[in-house]
């Protein structure tokens, strides 16, 4: 399926003025604000029940028109301004996570070799019950140091993926600006 017939999903935002939709602590122009912390959580928390294949078009109502004109261009840049940034960002802390996952694999695969090797050492000295439970402790200890990489590697980089790719979507949603409520 490609982008020209992937499904179209709709929001219709509704506010009072264009301050409304941007973070008020962020004394940035508005093409480079934030988007306000509810307005974008209610967005995300909209586009991320859909389809990774789906294209979005944000509708957003505007009571007070501003004075100097339509403000569309702006909006449409702001927004997908906001979530390019938020893409990047969620790369960055991706990269971080493998980094992290690479590093603790490896040190991971020295403990439990570590261990291995000592539980191999204390099986050469003997057989009886203290030996056993020494040699079992050094064998379930270092592979309990693995559990962390494995769950970097098998499970903790997909959440991180899936926001990506939803803020790459966002960030080319259409936006279309409307007078009135």
């Amino acid at each position: 399926m490609n982008a020209h017939n992937a499904p179209v999903h709709r929001l219709a935002l509704r506010v009072r003025e264009l301050a409304q939709l941007f973070n008020s602590m962020d004394p940035t122009p508005f093409l480079n604000k934030d988007l306000d912390p509810a307005a974008n959580s209610f967005i995300e928390t909209w586009a991320s029940v859909y389809s990774s294949r789906s294209n979005f078009h944000i509708t957003i109502h505007l009571e007070l028109w501003p004075e100097d004109g339509d403000p569309t261009e702006m909006l449409t840049e702001a927004i997908h301004n906001h979530f390019s940034y938020k893409a990047v960002q969620t790369r960055k802390s991706l990269r971080q996570l493998l980094l992290q996952g690479r590093i603790s694999l490896a040190i991971g695969i020295v403990f439990v070799t570590l261990c291995l090797l000592g539980a191999d050492a204390i099986n050469q000295l003997g057989n009886n019950a203290g030996y056993t439970i020494a040699r079992e402790s050094l064998t379930i200890v270092g592979w309990v140091a693995m559990w962390r990489p494995m769950q970097i590697f098998l499970y903790d980089w997909w959440p991180l993926q899936k926001q990506i790719r939803l803020y790459l979507r966002l960030g080319h949603a259409h936006i279309q600006v409307i007078q009135g409520k």
